[in-house]
């Protein structure tokens, strides 16, 4: 599975009246697959997959499925608490034709989970999972983290292709990218860090920013792929001050109004979420203004 190239963590809009708003999650892909980006990742972080149903997050799969250009790669996050439960979300993202599972850390019960842990749980998903398996660690929000010689032994599955890692620790991504068999994928989910791990190793990203900035996010992978690094130097330093001012520092709700001030449906977050502030929506638009004017649909 060729997964090289950038992703779009996806958002989840919700209507007015705080359901899941199908059509404007398509609207959202319909503009996205005019861009570069190699595929999209729904049901993730960004998606606040921790905050639908899971009726909700069936429709969100198939929306995905049927919106999404057929040149560009599905991938579900399916990781749930529960060994059985994240196979049984895996089998359903497989059966709506997604090509991967993106499948983060089970966390809730940290002090009795040791590596021994992590390996029975993943190598069980990859047993069960009719589709390839990304491993996902995301420290931020999870408290734990897959160091390196977990991911090692478990890139080791013939059904593990690969492992989002969400750390920003630039040196776990060289020690995996030297060690693992050729055909594991390293993707960074930091949209600070883009262009140090494409050179340490990685084959792409799965970013959030690139549900506000897809193109941006894009050239700075041609950039690095071209060999033109000064210039994918300038656009990472560009890209690393939008991703803390919209993501790190403003969250989801951050990254919606981003969306909306570039012509994708953003809208507010899911409660206990909160709507942005006004002093944060005016560093963003500041930002916008001078690093992206043009709006997406124009």
């Amino acid at each position: 599975m060729d997964v090289a190239g950038v992703f779009a963590a996806l958002t989840t809009p919700y209507a007015e009246d705080g359901a899941v708003s199908l059509d404007q999650f398509r609207a959202n892909l319909g503009l996205y697959n005019r861009t570069g980006l190699r595929g999209y990742v729904v049901l993730g972080s960004t998606g606040e997959s921790v905050l639908v149903s899971k009726e909700e997050a069936e429709f969100l799969l198939a929306a995905g499925r049927e919106a999404a250009s057929t040149e560009k790669l599905l991938i579900a996050g399916t990781g749930a608490e529960s060994t059985a439960e994240t196979i049984a979300k895996t089998k359903r993202a497989a059966a709506h034709g997604y090509a991967a599972a993106l499948v983060k850390t089970p966390h809730y019960y940290k002090p009795a989970y040791g590596p021994e842990v992590f390996l029975r749980h993943y190598r069980s998903v990859a047993d069960g999972s009719p589709i390839p398996v990304l491993l996902y660690s995301v420290p931020v929000f999870t408290g734990v983290s897959l160091e390196t010689q977990e991911v090692l032994a478990l890139a080791e599955h013939p059904n593990i292709a690969g492992i989002k890692d969400s750390s920003g620790v630039i040196q776990r991504i060289v020690e995996v990218a030297a060690g693992a068999p050729k055909g594991f994928a390293v993707l960074t989910g930091g949209a600070g860090v883009v262009y140090p791990a494409l050179c340490a190793g990685a084959r792409g990203a799965v970013l959030a920013l690139a549900s506000a900035l897809p193109e941006k996010c894009v050239a700075l992978y041609d950039l690095w792929k071209g060999g033109r690094h000064l210039e994918a130097q300038a656009l990472q330093q560009e890209l690393a001050a939008a991703s803390k001012t919209i993501v790190s520092e403003s969250g989801i709700a951050g990254l919606k109004y981003a969306m909306g001030l570039r012509g994708y449906a953003g809208g507010p977050p899911r409660l206990p979420l909160l709507p942005l502030r006004e002093e944060s929506k005016r560093r963003i638009e500041g930002l916008l203004s001078r690093l992206e004017p043009a709006a997406a649909t124009a």
